[in-house]
């Protein structure tokens, strides 16, 4: 509990972003989302069809910002056999709290609506291209 409590004054005391803080997105591909509020991750990531990586970033987290399009690079490469959302934790810290996530950049891996994999960190394309095998089953 002192935990959650921690990481919510954390995420609220946060700084929004600053100038040349943006985060590439890239809503073209498909195979990338935003999450809006809690009822959209509940329709697009608990209850998808397909695997889903869920990517815990931050509009102030550099980690973040090298992490983010490498990943998104590797989830479409996997040409719609995973899709990927984006929850930025500033704007739905209440999701952050749900799944425990006390550092940014966290990914997490989702089937079926339950978490099967994590990682926190940057991690290399090698890396990536292992974890979204995994979790498609390749």
């Amino acid at each position: 509990m002192a935990q959650r409590l921690a990481l919510r004054r954390l995420l609220l005391l946060a700084p929004r972003g600053y100038p040349g803080s943006s985060f590439g997105t890239s809503a073209g591909r498909g195979s990338t989302f935003n999450v809006q509020d809690g009822s959209d991750f509940q329709d697009r990531v608990v209850n998808s069809p397909k695997p889903v990586v869920v990517d815990f970033h931050a509009q102030w987290c550099g980690p973040c910002k090298i992490l983010g399009p490498r990943l998104e690079k590797m989830v479409a490469k996997q040409e719609g056999k995973v899709v990927m959302a984006k929850v930025d934790i500033d704007d739905h810290t209440d999701l952050a709290i749900e799944y425990e996530v006390s550092a940014v950049p966290t990914v997490l891996a989702m089937k079926n609506g339950d978490v099967v994999d994590k990682f926190v960190g940057i991690k290399d394309e090698d890396q990536l291209e292992a974890f979204l095998k995994k979790l498609i089953g390749a």
